[in-house]
């Protein structure tokens, strides 16, 4: 049985202003559920680049509305980033060289990248949260990932995308 701990759920309009306001809220409900330092630094990058990508790419004229959602289910900390626009399509006329997605891989545990059924993308990003009522762990993730950094590659690169 899975077990929500809290959650967030946001729309914004699809303009520059709202990455930093998105990856803030965040951050910020990342931190509150737990997330170590390094990880709300994680959720900070992984979250700009997802809007960032919306921002840039999703709409082609108007601006429409990405949706942000957070929650904590069984020790992970769940976030979710869509928009309802051209779905994943090339677009010459965009700037930027294509890295968004390689970082919110690396600096996630797991990301999955899938076309919406009622149209534009999804985005969802996860990382797993230590639990505190385990002291024995506390740092342990860190302190594992240091002495095997080939490990944590390994998770990083467990990654997928979706495209229907």
């Amino acid at each position: 049985m899975q077990s929500v701990v809290g959650n967030l759920n946001e729309t914004f309009v699809a303009a520059a202003g709202a990455v930093a306001q998105a990856r803030s809220q965040l951050a910020d409900f990342a931190a509150s559920v737990g997330a170590t330092a390094s990880q709300t630094d994680s959720v900070r990058l992984a979250a700009s680049e997802a809007m960032t990508n919306s921002v840039l790419h999703a709409y082609r004229g108007d601006p429409g509305p990405i949706y942000v959602s957070a929650a904590v289910v069984a020790g992970e900390l769940q976030i979710e980033i869509a928009d309802d626009g051209c779905g994943l399509t090339p677009r010459a006329d965009r700037p930027g060289l294509g890295l968004g997605l390689g970082l919110i891989s690396q600096v996630s545990d797991e990301f999955t990248i899938a076309s919406r059924a009622t149209g534009g993308t999804e985005v969802r990003i996860r990382f797993r949260l230590l639990d505190a009522e385990a002291p024995e762990r506390s740092g342990a993730r860190d302190d594992e990932h240091a002495a095997d950094p080939g490990r944590r590659r390994l998770q990083r690169s467990s990654a997928s995308l979706l495209i229907a």
